[in-house]
């Protein structure tokens, strides 16, 4: 067991230093791989659609992609309307996201290349079906030994500006109490907030 343990030591080391050294293009076209294998899968749709959450919460940094959405509106937010309305972002975002994925079948994934910026990367990609393709964009930046992606753009349409969009009609007419009462409705109460 002992002699073990420095092995053990050294093979988390390089597998932890492999991880580091990913590229983004390599880091999403991992988590794209294990989207793809998840739908391929025999699981049922209530499984993938939670397997699709997990796998996606670790690539999507969805806290900053509501305060993106909110836009001006976020400083408007208590403080503990922020923290509720967090969560709530994020089932309603992966919602949007993964269950569209989800909708095409078998998807293929073809990766146009990335693109450094000065605080992180853009990846282009292509989600192919039998029927369509869709030019897919993240926009990610450096998270320890990952990268997360703060934008996703599906066909030009950046998916934050949309949802911004729709929530600044929304507040324009009710408040924010009111937006979050219809997102607790419509998505739960993740964070299990009164």
């Amino acid at each position: 067991m002992i002699r073990t343990l420095p092995m053990l030591l050294a093979l988390w080391l390089l597998l932890a230093a492999r991880a580091q050294a990913s590229t983004p293009l390599d880091y999403t076209r991992t988590i794209l791989d294990q989207a793809r294998s998840i739908v391929a899968s025999n699981q049922s749709q209530t499984e993938k659609l939670a397997a699709l959450s997990v796998l996606f919460g670790k690539f999507l940094d969805s806290d900053e992609m509501g305060r993106k959405a909110l836009g001006e509106h976020w400083s408007t937010f208590t403080p503990a309307q922020q923290k509720e309305f967090l969560p709530l972002f994020r089932r309603l975002l992966q919602r949007t996201y993964v269950q569209t994925l989800l909708l095409f079948q078998k998807p293929e994934f073809v990766y146009a290349g990335q693109q450094f910026t000065g605080t992180g990367a853009t990846v282009d990609t292509k989600i192919i079906t039998p029927r369509d393709q869709f030019d897919v964009s993240y926009r990610l930046v450096p998270a320890g030994d990952r990268w997360l992606a703060i934008a996703i753009t599906v066909e030009n349409v950046d998916l934050t500006t949309n949802l911004g969009n729709q929530f600044n009609r929304l507040l324009a007419r009710m408040t924010p109490d009111d937006l979050l009462a219809l997102m607790r409705r419509k998505y739960g109460n993740p964070g299990g907030e009164a």
